[in-house]
């Protein structure tokens, strides 16, 4: 499925189709039907492409990640649950998932380098200064997450961690986009606040 058949000219596909009609599409995938699966590509590969991007911020590995996302949703479309949330927010939620697990594999194999590196080098007194620093203020950023309202970090963590713009998230987390904005934007002031007293 790495590289879908193109859909019959004869069949009538938008461009971009009705986020109503992802729902459908979806269903029709999980019962194995390819001209359904071609039309959910069609209408949802740049928006998921662009989000992985965001994330991986490497176009070729973007590229197969996204591939990856659609192979793993032509496999699961069945366990899609309308009750649980609108057709694109499932789609970007697998997309983001995978991302950050392809974000987090590099960065193991990055910390593994660094740690042959360190452990094999003398490491100067500015050095260990500097990393004790981060380490602190990374603490005092995980204590002043941890003050924030559930639905609060939750969009906190979406925008800032995972690199959405206000209108994803909202589509994310089912919000009208104001309200969104507003979550993301109290939840900088309590973190504001709380990174303020322990200074």
């Amino acid at each position: 499925m790495s590289h879908l058949q193109p859909v019959p000219s004869g069949t009538p596909v938008p461009d971009q189709a009705p986020v109503a009609d992802l729902g459908a599409l979806l269903r029709q995938s999980a019962r194995g039907d390819q001209q359904a699966f071609a039309a959910l590509y069609d209408a949802t590969s740049a928006r998921l492409h662009g989000l992985v991007l965001r994330v991986i911020r490497d176009p070729a590995q973007a590229e197969e990640v996204t591939q990856e996302v659609f192979l793993q949703v032509w496999r699961t479309a069945a366990r899609f649950d309308e009750a649980k949330g609108s057709p694109l927010a499932w789609l970007m939620t697998l997309a983001h998932r995978r991302a950050v697990d392809r974000v987090r594999a590099a960065e193991a194999v990055s910390r593994q380098d660094t740690s042959y590196h360190q452990n094999n080098h003398v490491v100067d007194h500015d050095s260990t200064a500097e990393a004790a620093e981060k380490s602190m203020e990374a603490r005092r950023v995980r204590a002043a997450l941890a003050e924030l309202t559930p639905v609060q970090r939750e969009a906190l963590e979406l925008a800032y961690f995972g690199g959405y713009t206000h209108a994803e998230v909202a589509v994310m987390l089912d919000l009208p986009v104001g309200t969104a904005k507003t979550r993301i934007r109290d939840g900088l002031i309590r973190m504001r606040d709380a990174i303020g007293v322990g200074q």
